[in-house]
């Protein structure tokens, strides 16, 4: 876990951690001239002198009362905001990616020190903004583009998804799992492919049915979506959804859901399983406090389980003891790096600049083609 009880850089987090689940990725590190590298490599700023206060921004794409994404990272924000008397925060919420580029401006030319943007239809604004405004630090979530005052952050969220696949391949009856999509990119594909892993490492005829939204957050068409899925009688319900619609829908069923971004339990009642969640102060925290020291650096941080950011919820109150036993005993592996998650899979030699920028095709348990 990432120790948040004494001012660090991010950069030492990842040394302390080691190469083995948190790497800067291969093609995603910014060069000294503000261009992509392909070296793997990580360079950038090496911090000022430091300063007696810092400003934070954040950006988001959805409304924070919204239980999803945006929640999860403005309570990574609250979080920071509560233990530092020397730091302020700020944000606007619920703003379009074609919007964010004057957001973006408006804090650097106002008092933030660093602003984070936290949605991948941000990433190419604010490296605009951040050529413009070389002063003022930008962080980028779920990106591959960095600057020298620009870095990128995600947790290896895929991890927790296995989790959750052995959960629904363990309590299905019919062997037949739903999973209401967000777009067809590599970080939804991902996800997909690692539940489905999950799933069919105990239980080898499970098999997954997509429904794609096209939306990261659309409560009532990721509703719709849940319910297409169980009239064709998948019998667990799991998203990539910003809302708990899919999980109330399946709730409503009578079937088991799981969730996404933040707990949903209380949506799911007796048929909620678990959820893959975020805990973002695990990166705000070493990330504002090496603002304020003076040794915030760009990097590209893709941090695992072991750090704590990407983790699974509290058990909903119906799950057997022996899904939490299989999962429990999982997860310890996962997090000693005794288990990859993509071996035995076509993606177990891949490298993380494909895992992160390139996966564009399903393994044999999901029941779909990726769209064009």
């Amino acid at each position: 876990m990432v120790d948040t009880n004494r001012t660090i850089s991010r950069r030492e987090m990842l040394g302390a951690l080691g190469a083995t689940g948190v790497t800067a990725l291969a093609g995603c590190s910014g060069g000294s001239d503000g261009s992509d590298t392909a070296d793997g490599t990580t360079t950038g700023d090496e911090g000022g002198s430091g300063s007696d206060s810092v400003t934070a921004a954040w950006v988001y794409i959805s409304e924070v009362g919204d239980l999803g994404w945006s929640h999860a990272h403005d309570e990574g924000r609250k979080t920071v905001d509560e233990k530092y008397d020397w730091l302020e925060t700020e944000y606007t919420e619920a703003v379009a990616p074609e919007d964010s580029e004057r957001v973006f401006e408006q804090y650097a030319q106002g008092d933030a020190d660093i602003v984070f943007g936290t949605t991948f239809g941000y990433q190419d604004p604010m490296y605009t903004v951040a050529e413009q405004y070389p002063d003022t630090y930008f962080e980028h979530a779920t990106g591959y583009r960095t600057r020298e005052n620009m870095g990128r952050y995600m947790g290896r969220i895929y991890q927790p998804r296995y989790l959750a696949g052995q959960a629904a391949g363990m309590v299905t009856e019919n062997n037949t799992i739903g999973y209401v999509a967000a777009f067809p990119i590599p970080e939804v594909i991902r996800s997909i492919n690692a539940m489905a892993l999950g799933a069919r490492s105990v239980n080898p005829d499970a098999t997954f049915k997509i429904r794609w939204v096209n939306a990261w957050f659309d409560p009532q068409t990721s509703k719709q979506a849940a319910n297409s899925l169980l009239d064709e009688g998948c019998d667990v319900i799991s998203q990539e959804q910003d809302s708990p619609a899919p999980v109330r829908a399946a709730n409503e069923a009578d079937v088991w859901a799981s969730g996404y971004n933040a707990p949903m339990g209380e949506f799911g009642g007796d048929n909620y399983l678990v959820s893959p969640v975020w805990n973002w102060e695990e990166v705000y925290d070493p990330t504002i406090s090496a603002v304020r020291d003076g040794t915030w650096e760009s990097d590209a941080f893709w941090g695992g389980m072991e750090t704590n950011l990407p983790t699974l919820d509290e058990w909903g109150p119906e799950v057997p003891q022996e899904v939490k036993d299989t999962v429990a005993e999982t997860e310890e592996k996962i997090v000693n790096g005794e288990l990859d998650v993509w071996a035995g899979s076509p993606f177990e030699d891949k490298s993380d600049e494909f895992l992160f920028q390139k996966m564009n095709s399903f393994v044999d348990a999901v029941d779909d083609e990726v769209p064009e």
